[in-house]
């Protein structure tokens, strides 16, 4: 065990999955597979072994969260007032972020009853390609500098202060931030931020953004898997743009898949790869549980912190 798990406990699907009684998850096969990434895998088995346990884990904590606002209340005399439950969800590009994020958003709103939960991805904090350009930095999309932290942070801030904010939304089918679009966030009773930048503040060394979270969750991979699924995803995605000249990932369609797949693999080497490793890697010690998943995206193995 390396010393980064020192503050870990490792726990295998195994006994995890025997620590929550029996129930049956409160989603259906086609629910499960219509909040699946296109590229992912995940079975309502795992719902049952993994996801169940963790909701229930969230709900202790949520629970303790509550008691500690309401025993600070009487500490300083004064009423706390309902804060949303936030959880943050980081990991790699291509890793099942936006899955375990969407289940999760299912779970906890059949869980608890009458909850709401809202889900946000950074994407919609990253600077429009107008601004990268400018900057010189369109190749470092999703670096930390190519986000408007400042944005997200002001975001955060609201949220736990229980307003509604306004954020921007961004397009994979165009690759940028969609103009003169927003999504309204409710300071819901829950709020999952999914990112890869979610336990990450580089501009501002005196800030975290886990310090807004009540939970954070790293869903973490082998390198090498994370890769075959990046290039697994990116195939998929010509497929999806054949027919749509307004995809971004139309202009690869026409070009001959042995080029393309070259190129494919040389962004996950000189982008991807050197974000992971520099950026957001460094940062899974900062989540309260790692889920592992093993070469078949199954979750084998659960790192929770002491």
């Amino acid at each position: 065990m390396t010393n980064e798990f020192l503050h870990f406990e490792k726990i295998s699907r195994h006994t995890w999955q025997n620590l929550h009684r029996k129930t049956t998850p409160p989603l259906t096969e086609e629910e499960l597979n219509s909040i699946k990434s296109f590229n992912d895998k995940i079975s309502l088995q795992d719902v049952t072994d993994v996801y169940l346990p963790l909701t229930h884990l969230i709900q202790i904590y949520k629970r303790s969260k509550e008691d500690l606002a309401f025993s600070k209340g009487i500490f300083l005399q004064k009423e706390s007032r309902k804060q949303p439950f936030i959880i943050g969800v980081s990991g790699s590009v291509a890793v099942g972020k936006s899955t375990t994020s969407r289940l999760l958003q299912i779970l906890l709103s059949r869980t608890f009853s009458n909850a709401t939960v809202e889900l946000v991805t950074t994407d919609g904090f990253l600077l429009p390609n107008q601004t990268l350009e400018a900057n010189g930095i369109l190749n470092r999309k999703g670096f930390p500098e190519s986000y408007d932290m400042e944005l997200l942070l002001n975001f955060l801030d609201s949220i736990k202060n229980g307003q509604d904010f306004e954020i921007p939304v961004y397009s994979h089918e165009i690759y940028d931030i969609v103009p003169q679009q927003k999504q309204k966030v409710r300071a819901a009773d829950f709020v999952i931020v999914e990112g890869i930048n979610v336990f990450q503040n580089p501009q501002n060394e005196r800030l975290y953004m886990t310090d807004f979270f009540d939970f954070s969750i790293y869903v973490d991979a082998e390198v090498a898997n994370i890769e075959s699924w990046y290039l697994d995803r990116f195939k998929k995605l010509l497929t999806l743009a054949e027919d749509d000249s307004s995809n971004y990932y139309h202009r690869f369609t026409t070009q001959p898949e042995q080029e393309v797949m070259a190129f494919a693999q040389n962004i996950w080497k000189t982008i991807n790869l050197v974000n992971l490793l520099d950026y957001i890697e460094p940062t899974r010690n900062r989540a309260e549980i790692i889920l592992h998943k093993a070469g078949n995206h199954e979750i084998d193995e659960i790192y929770l912190k002491k």
